[in-house]
């Protein structure tokens, strides 16, 4: 199956299953069916890819999760990765590493009001995340300022990402597109870290 081909055939079958649904600001949410959530790793969490991470998780059809991590930058930038593509030349900032699955293909992550176009999945009422290269080529070319740039992604096995929330891994928080889309993350996996922390002896 050609790289293309793949991109726009998992755009498609995410867009189908994919749904945004809102609710109410918590102190700590639950891992369910339908809802995006934020993940932040425990202090007790040892592990050279997830440790001190931060994620977008998002159910889809069957009670499979995907999700990205969102502050672990590479050394990379896109113009490095893409230097005969003149827009992501242009493009300020690194490459993150979003997960081991499908690290052959780009994903923008972007912040606006309405949909960036084909293949791209609503996580909160202003984030997005494109999947399909065509909407991933829009976005660098013209609102790169206000998205993050990732390759790869995670995917969660029906029941898997319950099983690691029970076992203490993560907590669980509200998305917020201001802390997943930040620039500066020096400190961000420590200060949620506190924040959860303190909600969490309040309950």
């Amino acid at each position: 199956m050609s790289y293309r081909f793949a991109r726009l055939a998992l755009a498609a079958a995410l867009s189908l299953v994919l749904s945004w649904a809102g609710s109410a600001v918590g102190a700590e949410r639950e891992v369910g069916d339908s809802e995006a959530v934020m993940l932040v790793a425990k202090p007790q969490l040892q592990h050279p890819l997830y440790g001190n991470s931060i994620l977008i998780a998002k159910p889809i059809a069957g009670g499979v999760h995907v999700g990205f991590i969102v502050n672990k930058p590479t050394r990379v930038t896109l113009g490095e990765a893409f230097p005969d593509h003149e827009p992501s030349k242009r493009v300020h900032g690194p490459l993150y590493l979003g997960g081991p699955v499908d690290v052959n293909m780009i994903f923008a992550m972007v912040q606006r009001e309405g949909s960036p176009g084909q293949g791209s999945v609503q996580l909160a009422p202003d984030l997005y995340v494109a999947i399909a290269g065509d909407t991933v080529d829009k976005i660098i070319e013209g609102e790169s300022d206000h998205a993050r740039f990732l390759f790869g992604s995670v995917i969660w096995r029906a029941g898997e990402l319950q099983d690691e929330v029970r076992r203490g891994m993560w907590y669980v928080m509200e998305p917020e597109t201001a802390v997943l889309l930040k620039k500066n993350i020096s400190g961000l996996w420590e200060e949620l870290v506190r924040r959860s922390e303190r909600k969490a002896t309040m309950l």
